[in-house]
């Protein structure tokens, strides 16, 4: 199958590399996990680590340029792992008389758990995933009335939820919670000022850095060794949704994954003719093929501008 890609870097060799990468490792850690473990103590975080793959692996085929609603198959499996670590994060932890054994603070107020616990609400709430996998996503999540920017956009589609008094990360996510309060006449404008900020704005430095942050660094983590699954602001997507905010000024940005709102919408890219680029700055804003233009102007027209599949 041809495929176009989303992202202007990479090419389809790269993206079909590392998704046979993603692939085989998911199913070697899957049959892994079925037999006893050399080292119980650590299969709470080997397990945990496998829902990372899974998020790699949808992301990874979004660069692509696979169809969105193909990306909803592998949220299953990522909810099934998260939940089976926690449950032997239990039982290692209840042995050893200690409150975490897994490399990761599950607490909105560090900032990876929150931005990764945001992604898969954007990612939720866009591919529409069913309610049953929804409420599991919150109980894994929890910390209901904690911040609010995170609360009022799950509480779309979770009426009744409580509501928090502030926003735990404000750098960069105090822009974004702006644009959903502004009105509608300036909703666009302050949209695409959240995605432009979110990337630069994120940096941290120690543990409060970003797992994902440098990938794509020519210098620390150049794409031609390393994975790349683009540097996508699911965030914003998560607030278009559940506030149907109009993001036609972030679609061109190359940070904003606007087919995960509808399919079709963002621009495309052929495979490059030179050698893969090694910077980041090489990443295009929006010169790519812009596929059912055509489509997209009836949805328009009959849908509205913001058609849901």
């Amino acid at each position: 199958m041809k495929y176009y890609a989303r992202i202007s870097v990479g090419g389809s060799r790269y993206w079909n590399k590392w998704i046979e990468f993603c692939n085989g490792v998911i199913s070697e850690n899957l049959k892994i996990i079925t037999g006893p473990s050399k080292n119980p103590d650590y299969r709470p975080q080997f397990v945990f680590d496998i829902c990372f793959e899974y998020r790699d692996l949808m992301m990874l085929k979004y660069c692509r340029g696979d169809k969105v609603v193909k990306l909803s198959e592998y949220f299953l499996g990522l909810l099934d792992n998260w939940e089976l670590s926690n449950r032997l994060a239990e039982d290692v932890c209840r042995e050893h008389r200690v409150k975490n054994c897994r490399d990761w603070v599950f607490s909105l107020s560090d900032l990876n758990h929150y931005n990764w616990c945001f992604w898969l609400v954007g990612l939720a709430l866009s591919l529409e995933i069913p309610d049953e996998q929804w409420n599991r996503l919150l109980a894994l999540i929890g910390g209901e009335g904690e911040d609010e920017l995170l609360d009022r956009i799950i509480a779309t589609r979770q009426p009744g939820r409580a509501i928090g008094a502030t926003v735990l990360h404000a750098r960069p996510y105090a822009r974004l919670l702006k644009a959903i309060d502004a009105p509608v006449s300036q909703q666009a404008g302050l949209l695409r000022e959240f995605v432009e900020h979110w990337y630069p704005e994120l940096a941290r430095t120690g543990n409060q850095r970003l797992w994902w942050y440098d990938r794509g660094d020519s210098e620390k983590c150049p794409i031609e060794k390393f994975i790349y699954s683009g540097r996508w602001c699911i965030e914003a997507v998560a607030a278009t949704k559940a506030f149907d905010i109009d993001d036609g000024r972030c679609l061109d940005h190359p940070y904003y994954p606007g087919d995960l709102i509808q399919d079709g919408r963002s621009p495309r890219y052929p495979d490059p003719e030179t050698p893969l680029p090694t910077e980041m700055r090489h990443i295009k804003f929006g010169t790519g093929i812009r596929h059912g233009r055509l489509h997209e102007w009836i949805s328009r027209v009959l849908l509205g501008v913001h058609k849901r599949r």
